[in-house]
């Protein structure tokens, strides 16, 4: 199926968006835009063959150029948190924009989600393009990124992120796809069921910080190794679940990350990738913001953003998120879905 694309504009915005659709023969539908690479739909079939759209977002794409909780946002610079706003590389302190009280939060408050991206459709995949100049929010060297959206035949989501730069600076790409695999709209996500290949996670402060451990999550509400509901001990979680979990063979290669289930529809969801983490996320801060689906209240969705570490630019013991020049940054992330 070849990719349809459509351009917007509206009345009280001086520029347009283009939305484009991917899909498969079976129906499989993913939408994304060149606003921010935001990825704005993907519409899946339940166990009784209906489809419908399974993350959180708006209809109409101008809406996420105001402030929204990075819903469907390619997140960058640097995903997650880097502590104060400051880090010091080859001997220089850097600081960046602070977003999120006293800390940077996903590449500051004009992050990747809020530029224009160039966009290149193909057959079954979009291409996005952004060169992030130097000393944007604070940012060292000029980053060249792309952003890949792939759908194949066998209902999956390939995103791929790739990077390059003329100095050295920290790079950690990701998505923020808000999921809610009953539909969007349909109530909390509590019963979701999900077991994630994650033996160890990284604990963290009262500003949602790495410590700076790397803990084991036997006996804990963090353990997930085992399929289990997502509201099973989220009580016992401070605030919810908003940590990075340690993927047990991260390489390379695809490693298996997590499986989510919605039990009463039957739509599942794989996620393989190639970063050593992935941030569980339970949408605490949503608080009844309007959306397509309706009003999104706390738990109306979950986010599985695989990444590098938070603050790794902070944490000597966790590994590296430097790029340097010549070095490509290159990171993959498969989300299947099927039915059970």
């Amino acid at each position: 199926m070849a990719v349809q694309q459509k351009t917007h504009s509206r009345a009280d915005k001086d520029f347009q968006i283009t939305t484009y659709v991917i899909g498969n023969s079976h129906g499989f539908t993913v939408t994304v835009m060149d606003f921010g690479a935001i990825l704005m739909s993907v519409a899946a079939p339940n166990g009784r063959g209906d489809f419908g759209e399974i993350t959180l977002g708006f209809r109409d794409p101008f809406d996420y150029t105001g402030e929204h909780p990075y819903f469907g946002a390619t997140v960058g610079r640097f995903a997650n948190r880097i502590a104060g706003g400051r880090f010091q590389l080859d001997g220089k302190e850097y600081r960046l924009a602070c977003n999120h009280g006293k800390n940077h939060l996903h590449g500051g408050k004009r992050g990747f989600d809020k530029v224009m991206w160039t966009a290149e459709p193909g057959e079954s995949a979009v291409v996005l393009r952004y060169t992030s100049p130097d000393g944007e929010e604070g940012y060292p060297g000029a980053l060249q990124a792309t952003a890949t959206y792939t759908v194949t035949e066998n209902n999956e989501l390939i995103v791929d992120y790739a990077a390059g730069t003329d100095q050295p600076t920290p790079v950690n790409l990701t998505n923020h796809v808000y999921w809610n695999l009953s539909g969007d709209g349909s109530g909390d996500i509590l019963d979701h069921r999900l077991r994630m290949h994650c033996r160890s996670y990284l604990p963290v402060d009262r500003d949602l910080m790495p410590t700076g451990e790397i803990l084991d999550v036997s006996g804990t509400p963090m353990d997930f190794t085992e399929e289990t509901a997502i509201g099973a001990r989220i009580d016992q979680v401070p605030g919810g679940y908003d940590h990075c979990y340690v993927v047990d063979e991260a390489a390379e290669d695809l490693a298996p990350v997590l499986t989510a289930v919605d039990p009463a529809g039957g739509r599942c969801m794989e996620v393989r990738s190639t970063q050593p983490g992935v941030q569980l996320y339970t949408g605490n801060f949503l608080d009844g913001i309007r959306g397509r689906g309706g009003r999104y209240g706390r738990h109306a969705a979950f986010c599985t953003e695989t990444q590098a570490f938070p603050d790794a630019v902070n944490q000597p013991a966790f590994p590296s998120a430097i790029l340097r020049p010549g070095e490509k940054y290159a990171h993959r992330t498969v989300f299947r879905f099927f039915v059970k």
